[in-house]
């Protein structure tokens, strides 16, 4: 009886975490996926002059709505944080080297293997580099914001989140584009050095030193409890954001997708292997290292989970609104939280394995 009790209140506490927007998140994005295909047919007009409104290769409703989608993800970043590192050392550095050492060139590799190789038969002409740049600059860029709920449901150790996210946010900083560059180099696809430090600048710095300053302003006149007051009013505002840039997405690559329909399918393969080879592997290290569970389970969420609102902006930025590229990244979105509360129920499950180590 106290068993079903427990599993009970463990449901309840996971459905807590995971506010109405999140737990439906592919539940919106599929509807985006058809409502955006659905006005891309019938008002191509309006779409056409969205993607028109460019200033130096920046979409600029694209930018407004990337950042409506970043700075309250990173207004959460507690730098301070940083200081913590030490504490937990061997979960810090099992997540660092799966993050910028395994994560990316993994992704690349399977990307080379099903859309370069085994999949491009079934694929649209001259699109396979393109799918794999977007397959790149998904994985180029640890998650940042979802990683707080994911640790949430694993009852992760609040102070290694939070350390762990501020110390992947500060090298992402000064990776993102090295990383990016090497990978799409060694794909032989051209790499447009200009645009990839002004996406950095566009969607990492500017957003990261807004949210910083906008959180000091908040801690200062009104504490934590202004702080959590305005994280709570600001969350939708986020993912609406998203969902209206995926919204345009589609409406520019509507016929593709009618046309292709086994695209996303085909491109969802390599993301999924992805996310439960990193997860798998962190979860399996920690435990090597002799790290809690209370750390190795957000550890494996943050090594295999995405920051696939910086990834579609890049994808946009780099590559357009009609590429490849974009649409591999809103593929991450579809996916992204099924597969990432699967991860959380592998880890939930073998807790007790793992403490057994």
């Amino acid at each position: 009886m106290s068993a079903a009790v427990d599993r009970e209140a463990a449901i309840q506490h996971r459905r807590a975490a995971l506010g109405t927007f999140e737990r439906y998140l592919t539940l919106w994005v599929a509807l985006c996926i058809v409502a955006g295909v659905a006005l891309g047919a019938v008002l191509p007009g309006p779409f056409r002059a969205l993607g028109r409104m460019e200033v130096a290769q920046v979409n600029i409703p694209v930018a407004v709505l990337i950042w409506a989608m970043i700075v309250p993800m990173l207004l959460r970043v507690d730098f301070a944080a940083m200081g913590q590192v030490t504490r937990h050392w061997r979960g810090i550095a099992v997540t660092l080297g799966i993050n910028w050492l395994v994560k990316p060139f993994s992704m690349a590799l399977l990307g080379w293997l099903f859309i370069g190789w085994l999949f491009r038969p079934w694929l649209p002409a001259g699109q396979g580099d393109s799918y794999i740049a977007g397959l790149i600059l998904l994985a180029a860029a640890p998650c940042t914001a979802m990683v707080f709920v994911w640790s949430r449901l694993t009852d992760g150790d609040a102070n290694f989140t939070l350390s762990q996210v501020a110390l992947n946010d500060a090298i992402m900083l000064v990776a993102f584009a090295p990383v990016v560059g090497l990978l799409l180099g060694l794909s032989a696809i051209t790499v447009p050095w200009d645009t990839l430090f002004l996406s950095v600048l566009l969607y990492i710095v500017l957003p990261l030193v807004a949210a910083q300053l906008w959180r000091r302003s908040l801690l200062a006149s009104g504490g934590e409890a202004a702080l959590g007051r305005m994280l709570k009013a600001i969350n939708p505002v986020s993912l609406v954001a998203l969902l209206t840039t995926l919204l345009l997405l589609f409406g520019f690559q509507g016929e593709q997708i009618l046309a292709q329909p086994l695209v996303i399918l085909l491109l969802a393969v390599p993301i999924l292997i992805q996310v439960y080879f990193n997860a798998g592997l962190a979860y399996l290290l920690n435990r090597q290292c002799g790290s809690a569970h209370s750390v190795a389970g957000p550890s494996a969420l943050i090594g295999a989970s995405n920051f696939f609102e910086l990834a579609v902006a890049a994808a946009i930025a780099l590559f357009g609104f009609e590429s490849g590229a974009a649409l591999a990244t809103v593929v991450g979105v579809l996916v992204e939280v099924p597969v990432m509360l699967s991860v959380v129920h592998i880890v939930m499950r073998t807790k007790g394995w793992y403490e057994r180590g």
